[in-house]
Formats: C-alpha cells, structure tokens, sequence
C-alpha cells in the first residue's frame, strides 16, 4: 500500500510504461510481438494534463482476483412482501434489507484497436508514446463504457433506482444526494456527460459544491446528455479485475477501420458489481 497519491505516481514514472514494453519486444520478435501484462494497464499510465478527467474505474474499490483471490461477493436486496417493518417508521430504511452472497460474475473482455502508421513502429521513441496515448487511452474509453453501459454496466444492472424529479431539492442530482444518506450511505461519485457538466458550471456552482464536498464528478460523454449516475461508490461497487492484460498484432474484425493495415490490440478482463443498489441512482437531468 502506498500512503500517498504522489508515491503511486513516482513509481509509475520509475516503471517501463505499456507502449514502451510492447515497443521493445516488436524490436525483437517483429510483427509476431504480443506482450502479456501482469497488469491492467488502464491503470498504469500517468497523465501530464494540468486539467485531469479521471475515467471510471477510479470511482470503486478495484478488487485484483490475480492477487486476491476470491470466489464469491456480497450484496444487499430489498425486503421482501410479507417482511415486518423493521425500519423504525422508516426512518432506518436500510434496517429492512436483505443480505447475499453470490459468486463473483464472469469477468468480461474489453478490447481496443489502433492502426499502426507506416514505419512508425521501428522508432521505439515514438511508437512507445503513441500505444500509450491512442492504444491504451481508446481502452480507457472502451473500458469506461463496458462499466457504464456495457453488457455488465450499471446502466444495465436491476435495483438500481431512477430520479426524473427533483422534488423539493434544486436538481435531481441533490435528489440522489439526499436518496443516498436517507438509506445510510453517502453519494461520493458521480457520471456525467461533459455537455451537462459544463452547462451546470455555466448556470451556477452546483459542480463546484458538489466537488467542495467530496463527490468524485467522472465527465465522459459514454452517458448521453441529460442522464447521470450518482452512488455510494465507495462502500457500494467494486470492480473485479483480473490482473492481466494483453497488447498484440492480430487481424481487426470486419469494419474496425477504413482501410487495410496493420493492427495492434489491447485487452482486459474485468467486471463490475454493485454492492448496495439502493444507494445508487440513474439521474434524468
């Protein structure tokens, strides 16, 4: 465990990044290079923008099953018709739950694909940066959205309720706020679409506030404009993450790209789970 952000990245540096490793092993075997990672390698690369945007996996607690294995997960459901009240005239909401153990989901592959411009991938000083920033940047994208709306994503997953009023509250993105901590928990993530974040910042400080009082605000355009997700991220998700990666040449299926030539891969295995469906909110703006 480091016990500070700035060690996590002085180390980074120190490391060999993902482009940089793969492009040293095309130095030896050619186009029959592939690099298997005991890593995953969206979470290796260090960024020198001076205006961060964070991707999705940030939000959770990331659970590595290659360094800590584990078979099954818990969650809570609602009760059931027929269950006593034992929410203390509801004001203990939480007290009513329901608790279960469930083996982990089969972990899912995401994929991303670069063409490689002609004779770049003989200059290691270049064909390094450019794996890292278009290879591994465009799995940070696919990543995101396999977390967000993908086959796994929380956009898909059951018990997790919608707010389209914002009742007494000035948006409904307080509304979830609130809807959090009257079940016991706290909203400390949040998704939204760069257009809305933007035009929130433009109308008042509502971004500003919500990020003076610890919400992790992840802009992507990966949910449309006039949706948000809003939960307790950090007590209620995980992300089950295989340790591994894999950065290859192989043949793109059909309609990757435009024209004909050679291309690199890069896969992970993850998936997400949602730990306290109640403490999560889809947000219609």
């Amino acid at each position: 465990m480091k016990e500070t952000m700035a060690e996590v990245l002085a180390e980074r540096k120190a490391q060999l990044s993902p482009g940089r490793v793969f492009a040293e092993a095309y130095a030896v075997d050619g186009l029959q290079a592939r690099v298997e990672y005991n890593e995953t390698v969206t979470d290796l690369l260090t960024t020198s923008r001076r205006k961060r945007r964070y991707p999705a996996r940030n939000m959770m607690k990331i659970v590595d099953l290659s360094r800590t294995p584990q078979r099954f997960y818990w969650h809570e459901g609602p009760a059931q018709p027929g269950d006593p009240d034992l929410t203390e005239g509801g004001m203990r909401r939480e007290l009513a739950s329901r608790y279960y153990r469930s083996p982990i989901p089969e972990l899912l592959p995401t994929t991303a694909w670069v063409q490689v411009p002609a004779d770049l991938a003989d200059d290691p000083e270049a064909f390094g940066p450019f794996l890292d920033y278009r290879l591994v940047a465009r799995l940070s994208t696919a990543e995101n959205h396999a977390i967000i709306r993908g086959e796994g994503g929380l956009l898909n997953m059951d018990g997790i309720e919608r707010i389209e009023s914002k009742g007494r509250f000035a948006s409904t993105i307080l509304a979830a706020c609130n809807g959090a901590e009257q079940m016991g928990g706290t909203v400390d993530g949040l998704i939204i679409n760069p257009a809305d974040y933007y035009m929130f910042m433009g109308q008042g400080q509502l971004m500003a506030d919500l990020e003076r009082n610890g919400v992790f605000i992840v802009r992507t355009r990966l949910i449309e404009e006039g949706r948000a997700i809003a939960g307790d991220f950090g007590h209620g998700a995980m992300l089950f993450d295989s340790g591994r990666s894999v950065i290859g040449f192989a043949d793109p299926p059909p309609g990757t790209f435009a024209t004909s030539g050679i291309a690199v891969m890069a896969e992970i295995y993850e998936r997400v789970v949602v730990n306290l469906p109640a403490n999560f909110f889809v947000i219609t703006l």
